[in-house]
């Protein structure tokens, strides 16, 4: 259960990537347009074009998880799979719309003036059952938002999985094999949909109690956001913490310029959009991050580099300043926590993740009020300065960085925990000349895969390869064959290994993609 737990976790990954670029687009779109006032121009037309290419993400995010999770967790013919997924979703919601206008549910007669005036709701009721209906690519269905999209993607990739290899008679061979999932697909929507139709409702208002229960629950909820979505990062189960907050109506509901937005990072994405909006939303459970990736792991890493060897600083300075520069400008911060999570959990549980939780709770009391939480995606924030509310930081930062550097150091001599360039064996971070350089740069770029696979157990031994955004995950057939952590550290390059029931995880940071798409082509797989 929990290694498919962490495959919809990973997978969900997929669709997060064009929600970054679509940010990206409306920060630096509307950062432009919301200041021109000549709307004549091809400059302005040109940044309305990238403000509206963001938007159309926003606005469809649920056909996007559709295809992203049915590509992703698919074991093959992932290309089958993802068309499987957006067939399936326009399915489902047709089909949603059609059993609700058996029942007299249309886009008119859900309306709150028709439902006050012929249904004889009063204005509350009326507004809370009209808040159960939407359009979905002009398909009148449930307002789920994205988790139909999951829920349509998920149950497509299960489908898909299990009936890639049909083969039909003779007679219809042409309808074999992935080809047989769509019209598998067909028959299954419609019970599917018919169930939906009547367990939505009372979700979704348990869904609408659990938003009043996290927006009321002011800092104290804060702190738990930011304990639980660390803590759970050693496990692989932190984005299932942070994503019904960042992404659904779990994370709160606005109106903005007309549109209905679901979900923390989205309602920030409309403010960043609308040219009224004065700035962002201060309870958003992202501003937390600012001072842990910018301020806090930085002065943990300058800690570590103190705390080291005389004979190894540089050495170690080198493994570093790298990881810092990753953790503050894109927010990868895995290279670094799995430094000390693994030599000293101690610093990772009882120091890290507290201080974590901590940084949400400041940021919130300060009202810092920024888009974005990583450095290179705080560049829009230059295009409209007048909705940032974020001085604080400017001792926030500095301060947890105070604060991280005597608490490690203290920890590290303390317990004499062996983080890099303490261990007894300084040959683990030895440097390499510039010919051992590009020795090593030509295994990783031809036989890392190769060695990866047989320290895997083999390619008989792999079941199945997947990565989300800093770790290879991989089912095994006997995980009792995997190499060693030793060998994964110092022969592989891993920054951390991961063990679980018939599956291993390996840390690679940010080019763990990379590597997984040569272990795919290595094996023959689909990417």
């Amino acid at each position: 259960m929990r290694d498919k737990v962490q495959a919809l976790a990973g997978g969900m990954m997929v669709s997060i990537i064009v929600l970054v670029i679509a940010g990206i687009f409306i920060g630096i779109g509307a950062g432009v347009v919301n200041q021109m006032s000549a709307t004549d121009s091809v400059i302005w037309a040109f940044f309305k074009l990238m403000l509206d290419l963001g938007l159309m993400v926003m606005r469809n995010l649920p056909p996007f998880f559709a295809i992203g999770l049915a590509f992703a967790l698919a074991k093959s013919e992932k290309g089958w799979a993802a068309f499987t997924g957006f067939t399936m979703f326009m399915c489902f919601n047709v089909a949603i719309g059609s059993i609700a206008a058996f029942h007299g549910w249309t886009a008119e007669t859900t309306s709150v003036a028709s439902l006050m005036n012929d249904a004889g709701y009063d204005k509350v009721a009326a507004q809370n059952f009209n808040s159960l209906w939407g359009e979905s690519l002009g398909i009148f269905a449930y307002n789920m938002g994205i988790f139909s999209g999951i829920l349509v993607g998920c149950i497509t990739a299960w489908i898909h999985n299990r009936f890639y290899k049909f083969e039909m008679p003779t007679l219809l061979s042409f309808f074999s094999g992935p080809r047989a999932v769509v019209i598998f697909a067909y028959f299954a929507i419609m019970p599917i949909a018919l169930f939906v139709y009547y367990a939505w409702p009372p979700i979704a208002g348990a869904l609408q109690s659990l938003t009043t229960l996290i927006t009321s629950s002011g800092i104290f909820g804060s702190f738990l956001f930011g304990v639980f979505d660390k803590g759970l990062l050693p496990f692989g189960l932190h984005h299932l913490i942070a994503f019904p907050i960042e992404y659904t109506r779990v994370g709160g509901v606005m109106e903005i310029d007309g549109v209905v937005y679901e979900g923390v990072r989205n309602i920030m994405n409309g403010q960043m959009s609308s040219p009224e909006a004065t700035g962002y939303i201060t309870h958003n459970f992202t501003s937390g991050r600012i001072p842990i990736q910018i301020g806090g792991l930085t002065g943990a890493a300058y800690a570590m580099y103190v705390t080291a060897k005389t004979q190894n600083r540089k050495k170690v300075a080198a493994i570093m300043v790298p990881a810092v520069f990753t953790a503050a400008v894109i927010g990868i911060t895995e290279p670094l926590e799995y430094t000390f999570l693994f030599v000293q959990p101690f610093l990772f549980f009882a120091v890290h993740v507290p201080l974590n939780g901590l940084a949400y709770v400041i940021t919130e009391m300060m009202g810092v009020s920024i888009h974005g939480n990583q450095l290179l995606f705080m560049v829009p924030n230059l295009l409209q300065p007048e909705k940032v509310h974020a001085w604080a930081l400017l001792w926030i930062v500095p301060l947890y960085f105070v604060i991280y550097f005597y608490t490690f150091k203290f920890f590290i001599l303390k317990f004499d925990s062996k983080t890099p360039g303490r261990e007894e064996d300084d040959g683990d971070i030895a440097l390499y000349s510039k010919e051992d350089f590009k020795k090593k740069k030509e295994q990783t770029s031809k036989g890392l895969p190769a060695e990866i696979i047989e320290a895997l157990g083999g390619a008989d031994n792999i079941e199945n390869v997947a990565n989300c955004a800093t770790r290879l995950r991989v089912s095994l057939h006997d995980e009792s064959l995997a190499a060693s952590d030793k060998v994964w550290k110092q022969e592989l390059n891993a920054i951390g290994v991961v063990r679980m029931n018939k599956g291993i995880q390996v840390i690679y940071g940010a080019n763990v993609i990379t590597i997984a798409s040569g272990i795919k082509e290595a094996l023959g797989v689909d990417s």
